[in-house]
């Protein structure tokens, strides 16, 4: 039981990445599954309230400063919202900063290809995912390196389960 509510967490960063190349938008439902899974899950781990709290708080942190963020134009809604959901999981931790180091190389390497991808092919493959990407006025799926990120600290998340 627990590892299936645990797998939930790479499986969500999977979706989301994959969500996010296909159509530049990350599902409300996604995001709220991958929340609401967390709770059972602490609760089959044996999580006493205090750091279920901790947290719940973190996320919501991370959810207004992420917020802010949006409403500033820097990032989009979905992304805001995945990000929070990955401190609800990891806390404000050593973890969730290295998953910020981590979503920031991904996002660099990710940023960079793309512009380097559309100053070299034009949007005129014929798929349309693809030439969406290729196209100069798109912005940049960062879910993809949100997802990479999560998915980069899931061994750390299995290391900290309690046995």
């Amino acid at each position: 039981m627990i590892w299936c509510l645990l797998l939930a967490f790479p499986a969500a960063m999977l979706a989301a990445a994959i969500h996010d190349l296909a159509t530049m938008e990350i599902p409300n439902w996604l995001v709220a599954g991958l929340c609401l899974v967390f709770f059972p899950y602490a609760a089959a781990v044996g999580s006493s309230w205090e750091p279920v709290a901790f947290h719940a708080a973190s996320g919501f942190v991370v959810l207004i400063l992420t917020f802010g963020c949006f409403t500033a134009g820097w990032m989009g809604g979905g992304d805001a919202k995945l990000i929070a959901a990955v401190a609800l999981w990891l806390g404000l931790g050593p973890q969730f900063l290295s998953f910020l180091v981590w979503m920031s190389i991904f996002g660099g390497i990710l940023t960079l290809g793309l512009l380097l991808a559309r100053r070299c092919f034009a949007p005129t493959t014929g798929l349309r995912p693809l030439d969406r990407l290729l196209g100069r006025e798109t912005g940049i799926p960062y879910g993809v390196a949100i997802g990479a990120a999560g998915l980069a600290e899931f061994p750390r998340l299995l290391a900290a389960m309690p046995l």
